[in-house]
């Protein structure tokens, strides 16, 4: 089906008198974002489920669209009005307490990873790993572990392994001779990579 086909489907057989073929266009190259109405109707028009045009889903929306869910159904059983939970989708910038975050997880199916993503703890995340692995990783498995909840022999394992891979690869590079500069960019390297290298390790230790 060419872009026309795809508008002239949506338009038809959903309702959507704006959609023109310009607009699938600039969907199929990422320049604009279909809504969750507008995924819904693509999806049918091209027979399939809207989680196989999301691909893996990274945001909060992704993750509910992706379930088939309407944002009034979320906010009903996370606790949340429908105005405040869409702000929050809209800025992916996720606010709730304990039981509204489980309420979440349980409702969107999400991993332990998708929800530190999806709460936008990522950042917060690296930073503590980050410390972890360039200082005492000891001094972390506290605070990492209010963060992801995780069996804490898990959690030390792989703070632990984390820091000799780090302390292990940084006086790899100096004995080589390559000096401080290729040092600091493979040690830059390995802490810009530290969320997925922590999560790979925390698979290994559950597997």
């Amino acid at each position: 089906m060419g872009p026309e086909h795809v508008a002239y489907g949506m338009r038809a057989s959903y309702g959507l008198p704006y959609v023109t073929q310009d607009l699938v266009i600039a969907w199929e190259r990422e320049v604009a974002s279909p809504t969750s109405g507008e995924l819904t109707a693509l999806a049918g028009v091209l027979w399939c489920s809207p989680s196989e045009l999301l691909g893996k889903p990274r945001t909060l929306r992704e993750h509910r669209i992706a379930r088939g869910l309407a944002p009034e159904d979320v906010a009903r059983v996370v606790g949340h009005d429908l105005a405040a939970y869409l702000r929050m989708e809209e800025n992916d910038d996720w606010r709730g307490n304990d039981r509204q975050s489980a309420a979440l997880a349980e409702m969107l199916g999400l991993s332990t990873p998708d929800f530190i993503t999806v709460t936008g703890r990522d950042g917060k995340l690296a930073e503590l790993l980050r410390s972890a692995v360039t200082t005492r990783w000891q001094a972390y498995v506290r605070p990492v572990g209010k963060m992801v909840p995780l069996d804490r022999r898990i959690l030390e394992d792989a703070l632990q392994g984390l820091h000799q891979d780090y302390q292990g690869q940084m006086t790899a590079t100096l004995s080589w001779g390559g000096g401080t500069s290729d040092a600091g960019e493979a040690g830059r390297d390995f802490l810009d990579g530290i969320v997925e290298l922590f999560w790979s390790r925390v698979r290994h230790g559950t597997g």
